[in-house]
């Protein structure tokens, strides 16, 4: 079976593509990867023997240079991905049997319709729930289109939701389908999200109460990391009490100075050492003072086992990683889906959300509590690491 994978994004949307791939290959799949040209990405792809085709331009200067929220060059994007997804998406999947897609809007709208034309079967995967359309919350808000406010009504708002994603989107998409002999669609949104949308998170950590849509809940496509950890890191490690990771990930940071110092005086004022990662936020040490290690992409499933709390921005690896780990966290959401993450941590009990970095400490003293820690560990046991395997089978069964 041959099988092309569509991503765009940050980590938190290539990394699993990745793993998918990799569990498709294991089971004599064919896999192509399109997917944005950052050097890590590039890397981390032939690390599992995958061809990756560059779409798009790099994420990462992208994230740093836009304000979270803002729409300055939206439409821009918005017709560069398309076009990606029609030209060299539509180019790589000629002869091949099934198109993954996952990433923003343009990007599965786009491959939806060059599965369509290419007649061939189409999966979106989602690694976040609270895109897909749910009477049970509210919708995300997209750039420069805020909902109504006052509205209470979550299904009102979904159906706001759908307009504005039209408004958005359906002139972009139908002028490229109709370049492509295609017929035009309404309803971008829900046509992106097709009729039976995956849904690649863990059933114990993010239940999918059932909805008009047929959703397949496949477990979180989690990587099988067997590195060791850096010689370096084990002797900090190995050198006092267990220390509190601290790390946000791919996620952007307007003051990387401020949440650096911040997040090392929390850590502090509850007596423990702190193991910072550098992220694309650019986190630093703020003084010279030993008690500070940094690390850059190390295993994060071995390095969690063998700290006291995980303090993050609530992305849905670093969450379902840390849980696998039966570590404490703390979450401290910056945007998007981590607010959802966040609460999730909480309602379960294997850690707490800070709303803000000033009140952290409190935070982290209510995570590193022995019965936030033995919650942890009981919840450990419950979160499956086998979804990509999941996934694999069901496309390979067809």
């Amino acid at each position: 079976m041959r099988v092309v994978l569509s991503t765009y994004g940050s980590r938190g949307s290539v990394e699993p593509i990745a793993v998918l791939a990799a569990r498709l290959r294991e089971r004599g799949a064919e896999v192509r990867v399109c997917a944005p040209p950052d050097g890590e990405f590039a890397g981390r792809l032939r690390e599992v023997g995958v061809e990756a085709v560059p779409v798009g331009r790099p994420v990462s200067p992208l994230v740093a240079s836009v304000a979270p929220g803002s729409a300055a060059g939206l439409a821009e994007r918005v017709a560069e991905l398309m076009d990606a997804q029609f030209e060299t998406v539509g180019a790589v999947a000629e002869g091949c049997d099934v198109l993954v897609a996952t990433g923003p809007l343009p990007v599965t709208a786009g491959a939806r319709s060059v599965a369509e034309k290419l007649g061939i079967r189409y999966v979106h995967a989602s690694h976040q729930p609270v895109v897909l359309p749910s009477p049970h919350r509210r919708p995300p808000a997209r750039r420069g289109q805020p909902l109504p406010p006052g509205v209470t009504d979550n299904q009102a708002l979904w159906d706001r939701d759908a307009e504005i994603a039209d408004t958005m989107f359906g002139g972009m998409l139908n002028s490229r389908r109709d370049a492509a002999g295609l017929p035009p669609v309404t309803g971008v949104r829900d046509y992106a999200f097709s009729e039976q949308p995956w849904l690649a998170t863990d059933p114990v950590l993010s239940p999918w109460r059932p909805t008009g849509l047929d959703v397949v809940q496949t477990g979180a496509w989690v990587r099988a990391d067997e590195r060791p950890l850096p010689d370096d890191v084990v002797a900090f490690l190995e050198d006092g009490a267990p220390p509190v990771y601290v790390g946000f990930g791919s996620t952007p940071l307007s003051d990387p100075k401020a949440v650096s110092r911040a997040a090392i005086d929390a850590v502090r004022s509850q007596g423990r050492r702190v193991v910072l990662s550098r992220g694309w936020g650019g986190l630093a040490p703020v003084d010279g003072v030993g008690d500070c290690f940094v690390v850059g992409e190390v295993n994060q499933r071995e390095l969690f086992r063998r700290v006291a709390a995980v303090v993050h921005h609530g992305s849905a690896g670093t969450t379902t990683v840390a849980a696998l780990a039966g570590v404490p966290q703390v979450v401290v959401p910056q945007g998007a889906g981590q607010p959802y993450w966040a609460d999730r941590v909480a309602d379960l009990g294997i850690g707490a959300a800070s709303p803000a970095f000033d009140s952290l400490s409190v935070a982290l003293g209510a995570a590193l509590s022995a019965g936030t820690r033995s919650r942890a560990t009981a919840v450990a046991g419950t979160v499956r690491a086998d979804g990509a395997a999941v996934a694999a089978e069901r496309l390979l069964a067809g």
